[in-house]
């Protein structure tokens, strides 16, 4: 067992702002430099477009695109190199896990993945130029793992497979673009219809009305289905699913026997190690590194590192009203020795 942690980075302000904090903030940390390395293995295929990511982005979501000019100015890159990191359209993302659940007001889910990815940052964000706010872990600094937004609308993602992969936008960015740009579940239905798709995962969007929409998405189409949960393998477009799929099925089928839990209760089913769904597949880039919790009606998202863990509880309508998060970290406990690319040298993928 080990202790991680997360730091807690809140702001308020233009997206252009936002961008050069975070820049100062990442510029000479181990985070880029084990990013460094981990190109030097897994070079890109292709060239990035500016324009073309440009156009991309403000299509959906327009501050975003400043808040990459915010970053640019701060590391002093070439604009190529932001993008490659941080843009989230037509670059690579691995396999990985992750279960969701719904139910009275909550939507919670585990997020599995490998230790060499994850960069233990949970944001707090309130734009004034333009966007909705928003409360969650992010990926690749301006995407977004999961999340709620001022309006209530929570959203999770869960990977299928990476075949055949698209002209388009990976998860970590999509989640970001619908919690920025969208104030309910069917607005999220609709802006995850427009949205071009590098890869192939299931969106789960859950808002104040109760209902749950999971969204099932591929470079090839995207179907839409209702239910209260959601691990990695569709459900509508099965003709896309990998062959192997018994573990998936498997936490599914425990997530189902369990109907009727409260959000305390489904937390509990999630975040215990013993419970079944928690997993520590970390050298599988499956093992579960956080459980979020989101209560759109109160307006609260918690938040564990590890599992058998109590969550931290951020009011998010008070952070909305003025009140800062006194916090700046998060820890808790993982039961792996593989290195962390925000705290660990040699989070790279040499051998």
């Amino acid at each position: 067992m080990r202790t991680i942690h997360s730091d807690i980075i809140q702001f308020r302000g233009s997206h252009y702002e936002f961008g050069r904090l975070q820049g100062e903030r990442i510029k000479d940390s181990i985070t880029v430099k084990n990013r460094e390395n981990q190109w030097k293995v897994r070079r890109p295929r292709f060239s990035i477009s500016i324009e073309e990511t440009k156009e991309a982005i403000k299509r959906f979501a327009p501050g975003i695109w400043d808040e990459l000019l915010g970053l640019q100015e701060a590391l002093e890159w070439p604009m190529e190199r932001v993008l490659q990191e941080f843009g989230g359209y037509r670059v690579e993302y691995v396999k990985s896990g992750c279960s969701i659940v719904t139910g009275r007001d909550y939507l919670i889910r585990n997020y599995d993945y490998h230790p060499k990815t994850y960069e233990g940052r949970y944001t707090l964000y309130q734009p004034t130029d333009g966007g909705y706010s928003m409360i969650g872990p992010s990926q690749r600094v301006t995407g977004r793992m999961d999340g709620m937004n001022e309006k209530g609308l929570a959203l999770g993602y869960n990977f299928m497979h990476r075949k055949s992969p698209g002209v388009g936008f990976i998860c970590c960015m999509i989640g970001r673009l619908v919690l920025e740009s969208c104030g309910n579940g069917w607005e999220a239905v609709e802006m995850l219809k427009e949205i071009p798709h590098r890869h192939s995962f299931s969106y789960v969007v859950y808002d104040r009305s109760g209902e749950t929409f999971i969204v099932e998405t591929s470079p090839r189409g995207v179907e839409v289905r209702t239910s209260n949960a959601c691990t990695n393998h569709f459900e509508v477009m099965t003709h896309e699913n990998r062959n192997h799929l018994v573990d998936s099925k498997r936490r599914l089928a425990i997530i189902q026997e369990k109907e009727g839990l409260d959000a305390k209760e489904a937390f509990r089913l999630l975040n215990d190690t013993e419970k079944g769904v928690f997993s520590d597949l970390y050298g599988s880039w499956a093992g579960t590194i956080h459980t979020s919790a989101y209560l759109p009606q109160e307006m609260k998202a918690w938040f564990a590192l590890g599992g058998d863990r109590e969550p931290v509880v951020f009011d998010f309508a008070q952070w909305l009203d003025g009140h800062d998060v006194e916090r700046e970290k998060i820890t808790g406990r993982v039961d792996t020795d593989i290195p962390f690319v925000h705290m660990d040298e040699g989070a790279d993928w040499f051998k």
